[in-house]
């Protein structure tokens, strides 16, 4: 039984926890969730209310954890929460990083993508990555080239095969973000990868694919048949 000096949440906080414990992740909602991590930086307040607000706000529990730290707190946390929520957005990346470098893109295809959707889909401004393989098509390096605008990024053909020779690349999967939510390769994207592969073939370096990110999903040059 509960003193008269406990806070009317702390039972709420101990029964979201054994639903965590014995259901896992899928066993709570996603502001519950929310709650969870917020129980550990906020620990004598009421999070319910905001875990519910940041949802609606920002729209998802991903959308969340990959909002900036300064838009988290203009949302009501406190600076301590808003980079605990970051944490938990660079230990994430990190783990998946890890699951998909020094190994056969084609084997890991799939994580890949996951991969690459976390850390770019929210972002709201164009990045080009490069993602270097060796030649058994490793990943052996993985690099933001270049990051633009809400719907631009320049990216520079010999500037690229310049980086692909110097990490010792044999092989190149070009990545950026569309912004927008569409994936659908521009005029613009089709005409810069064409570019790309004719500045490699010189140096018999392929290009192995240009993949375009989204918050709705990805577009693959190769299987649009346009590489």
């Amino acid at each position: 039984m509960m003193s008269k000096d406990t806070p009317h949440y702390a039972g709420h906080r101990d029964r979201l926890r054994q639903r965590f414990v014995q259901g896992g992740v899928e066993a709570l909602q996603e502001y519950e969730l929310l709650e969870l991590i917020l129980f550990t930086v906020i620990p004598r307040r009421d999070v319910k209310p905001l875990a519910k607000d940041l949802i609606q706000k920002f729209g998802n529990f991903s959308a969340v954890v990959h909002a900036e730290i300064a838009d988290l707190i203009g949302a009501g946390l406190t600076e301590n929460s808003a980079i605990a929520l970051k944490t938990i957005e660079a230990s994430s990346l990190k783990m998946m990083k890890q699951d998909v470098m020094h190994r056969p893109i084609l084997n890991s295809w799939s994580r890949l993508m996951d991969y690459l959707h976390a850390s770019m889909a929210q972002d709201t401004q164009e990045q080009f990555r490069l993602l270097f393989l060796n030649k058994k098509n490793e990943l052996i390096g993985d690099e933001i080239q270049q990051t633009g605008t809400i719907d631009h990024t320049p990216a520079y053909p010999r500037e690229i095969i310049k980086r692909a020779l110097n990490v010792g690349a044999t092989a190149l999967v070009l990545v950026h973000n569309h912004p927008s939510g569409d994936s659908t390769p521009s005029q613009p994207d089709i005409a810069l990868t064409q570019d790309i592969i004719t500045a490699a073939t010189p140096f018999d370096i392929r290009i192995h694919d240009h993949v375009i990110i989204s918050k709705n999903g990805y577009t693959s040059f190769k299987s649009e048949g346009l590489i």
